[in-house]
């Protein structure tokens, strides 16, 4: 097996956690000679119904930064769990689940695909409305990006976490599940579906009473959260594809997929030369950008983890709180003079 920083920092952690959670390699992974673990992680209580909060990096090997972010929150648990009465108290409650490495082969190659030069996030039997040129996805060749994979059958690492969620989150009361990437626009960004289209999202009144409970927790909250859609559109959303079959199968719970888009474009403005760098237009270089940003997203993974457990500011409005909170968000998210969808735009909040 060969080894880069990111999968050593997972095969430690995974040691310093074995008598607190329940850890699964989900697949085998191999590429020519080298052979690497899909690995997954979860922590807390073991009732199907129990509040859920996910955390998902490296869907894209280029984007070492989205792992290094979900191994911080994973070690930050892991410096806890044996004598934090709070989190404790929290997970006999509810269940982190996470998959901080979900396409280890491309990050050992640098690649932003898997092994067989398919895009994760644009292999899932979804279609766009009307998908952005190429970068929403393509099947022309393997040797251009956001290449599309088969129409039949999605790849091991897209089936696996599909196999996971459906697992671990679709009968959860609540469920909140951030991926995390780079490589977009100078904000972090919270994007919630859809990514296939530009109709509002069926959960909007609760993303946007989310939103407002994330203003009040941390008013000086750093993020722009608003719809993908706005920025692009791509088929083969792996949330999407979730999200849409959560929703169909009529469970009772609220499922709220989350994509954490760190904007990288900043790093590259304060370090120009970074750019002649394949990899630097994904990732901080500098060491003390890095250790801003493994830090910088701990207090949103503990926002939304309390927000999970505690549902009754957000989820369960009547009719009538709902059709307000669902005006509130059109007047915000899609009046036709909004700006929110710029990636030089200022936050919206």
């Amino acid at each position: 097996m060969a080894l880069f920083p990111e999968l050593r920092d997972l095969e430690s952690l995974q040691k310093r956690l074995q008598r607190f959670a329940r850890i699964e390699q989900l697949a085998e992974l191999r590429h020519g000679e080298n052979s690497f673990p899909l690995l997954s992680f979860s922590l807390g209580s073991q009732d199907p119904k129990a509040p859920v909060l996910g955390i998902f990096g490296g869907v894209h090997g280029v984007e070492r930064i989205g792992s290094k972010v979900a191994l911080a929150f994973l070690e930050n648990l892991a410096g806890r769990v044996d004598w934090d009465e709070s989190l404790q108290w929290q997970l006999e409650r509810m269940r982190i689940i996470l998959m901080p490495l979900v396409n280890p082969v491309g990050m050992h190659l640098s690649w932003r695909s898997n092994g067989n030069h398919v895009d994760l996030m644009r292999n899932a039997p979804v279609r766009a409305d009307n998908a952005t040129f190429l970068v929403g996805g393509q099947r022309f060749s393997t040797m251009l990006p956001w290449f599309m994979g088969s129409s039949e059958k999605m790849e091991i690492e897209s089936q696996a976490v599909c196999d996971f969620v459906r697992r671990e989150a679709f009968d959860s009361r609540c469920s909140i599940l951030v991926d995390c990437h780079s490589g977009f626009g100078i904000k972090d960004r919270l994007w919630f579906p859809y990514a296939r289209t530009q109709q509002p999202f069926p959960n909007l009144p609760e993303v946007f009473a989310l939103k407002d409970l994330l203003k009040r927790a941390q008013p000086n909250h750093v993020y722009q959260f608003e719809p993908q859609a706005k920025n692009y559109t791509t088929h083969g959303d792996l949330w999407d594809y979730l999200y849409d079959e959560h929703r169909g199968q009529g469970r009772p719970g609220t499922m709220i997929p989350l994509t954490l888009e760190m904007g990288s474009w900043i790093w590259v403005r304060k370090n120009p030369f970074q750019v002649l760098s394949f990899m630097g237009a994904f990732n901080p270089v500098k060491p003390h950008r890095l250790k801003r940003t493994l830090r910088r997203h701990l207090p949103l993974f503990d926002f939304l983890m309390r927000a999970a457990h505690s549902t009754g500011p957000w989820l369960g409005h009547a009719p009538d709180a709902r059709t307000a909170l669902t005006d509130a968000a059109h007047e915000h998210w899609y009046r036709e003079d909004s700006d929110s969808g710029s990636a030089s735009a200022p936050p919206s909040e």
